[in-house]
This record gives structure tokens, sequence and C-alpha cells, in this order.
């Protein structure tokens, strides 16, 4: 219950109602990025961590350069983990230029049919989609534009993709990073930006915090080179007396000469 009250507590609320940070009535997101060198249990494990946040939750698994084969293990896992089939039918997708996979992974089958949250499972999985890109790069592309609130990088030397990474809540690198670790002990911030709002939103921080105040000392030369700008604009707006404090300093500057 800690994670939600400081997002209710600290949210930012928008013009538009929303609040910018986050909210627990915003859908959580995560993106895995998977190679040939990931475990394919490891995968699943880390997608199904989500999924069984709520029923909007939504899980994106790019495939870098994955056979078929290699997303059927990954299918087969999940399936592992919970009575009953979790998933019913291949998902779709219209995201360019990504090709989409033929279906869920089976390790996020073997692992998802045990889940005491499976019901969960159930309804945010069909939300969710796998995306095969040609190369990380692809793939952290497409993660700066959905903007996920976890981003996870399995694959080989994953520390070259964060140059990259633009736009995600918390990056996750390499086979051990799991996403639950974040949540509770690895020490970084995990009151994050759901729901794409990692484009424009870090998550809390210590200069969240922090209150900034600025000063500023103009000199007579720089009044003088700056002081047309400002009349004009406060004339613009119809601001005389803005203009006007400005217009009786320049005036003068400009005698004294």
């Amino acid at each position: 219950m800690f994670l939600p009250e400081p997002k209710r507590s600290e949210g930012w609320l928008r013009a538009d109602g929303y609040r910018a940070w986050f909210g627990c009535e915003l859908p959580h997101t995560l993106q895995v990025v998977a190679d040939k060198t990931a475990n394919p249990a490891y995968v699943a494990s880390d997608l199904l961590s989500q999924a069984e946040h709520g029923p909007d939750s939504q899980v994106v698994l790019c495939a870098v350069d994955l056979t078929d084969a290699d997303l059927g293990a990954i299918e087969d896992e999940v399936r592992r983990t919970q009575p009953g089939r979790l998933f019913a039918q291949p998902h779709r997708t219209n995201h360019v230029p990504f090709a989409l996979a033929a279906g869920p992974p089976a390790q996020l089958a073997k692992q998802g049919e045990v889940l005491p949250r499976a019901d969960i499972v159930r309804q945010s999985i069909p939300k969710s989609f796998i995306l095969r890109t040609k190369s990380l790069e692809e793939a952290i592309e497409f993660a700066n534009a959905y903007a996920p609130e976890h981003l996870i990088v399995n694959v080989t030397q994953p520390e070259r993709c964060l140059p990259l990474v633009q736009s995600a809540g918390s990056v996750f690198l390499g086979p051990y990073s799991s996403e639950s670790c974040g949540d509770y002990a690895s020490g970084t911030n995990h009151t994050l930006p759901t729901y794409g709002y990692a484009r424009m939103y870090s998550g809390v921080n210590t200069a969240t915090f922090l209150k900034h105040i600025t000063a500023q000392q103009i000199s007579r030369e720089g009044l003088d080179g700056i002081g047309d700008t400002v009349t004009t604009l406060a004339a613009v707006e119809g601001l005389e007396a803005h203009r006007n404090s400005v217009a009786i300093r320049l005036n003068d500057i400009r005698a004294a000469r």
C-alpha cells in the first residue's frame, strides 16, 4: 500500500483534471526487451510481475531477432503458472514497423497458470502484445514512443542501450535485474510515471521535494542590450507600466553616453 499513497499525495493535478503523476487509477506498464541470450523463464516472470497488478495493466515483449521456437519457449513457461489456459487466441497489433509474433509466449502460460492472481492476469494479458524487432536499437525506438513505466533490457551488453533511452520511468539492465527488486530493495525510487507519462515526467526523486528560487542582477550594459526587447514585448501585450519601468532606465543609460 506504500506505493499508491505517495502517488496520491504527491501527484500533480493537471489542468485537465488528471494527475500528472500518477494516481492509482492509471494502468501499470512494462516493456521487456529480450534477445536469444535471455532465459525464457526470466522473461515470462518479468512480464507476469506487472500483468498481475490489475486488469488494465499492459506488458509488451520486444523480441529482438527471436525465432518462433524462441517465443514458443517463453509461451510454455507462462502456462505453467496457472490451472486453465490464459491465452485463448493470438494478440494483434498494428504497430509499425514491427511485426507481431504469432501468439503469447509459452513460459508466460506455465508460470501464469499457477498464480494466485491468475484471474487478473487473464484480463491484462489480452491487452498486451509481442513485437518482433530486428535490433536492440529498433526495440528502444519503440520504447521511447511507448514510454513504459518499467523498461527491462535482457540482452547481451544491455548497458549499451542506456544512451538511447529517452522515455522510461525506470530501466532494469541484464538478466538479474528484476523489476520487483526496484519495488522493494535495490534502492532506486519506484514512484514512477505510468500510462506513457514517462515521455514528459520523471519519477519522484529528491529534487521533487526541493524549492528552487531564481535571482538576477542586470548591469547597465546588460539592460542596454536587452531593454528594447523588453519594451517591445511589453508594448505588444499592452502593459505600459511594464514597458515604462525599463524605458525610464534606458533613457537614463543612453542620455549619459
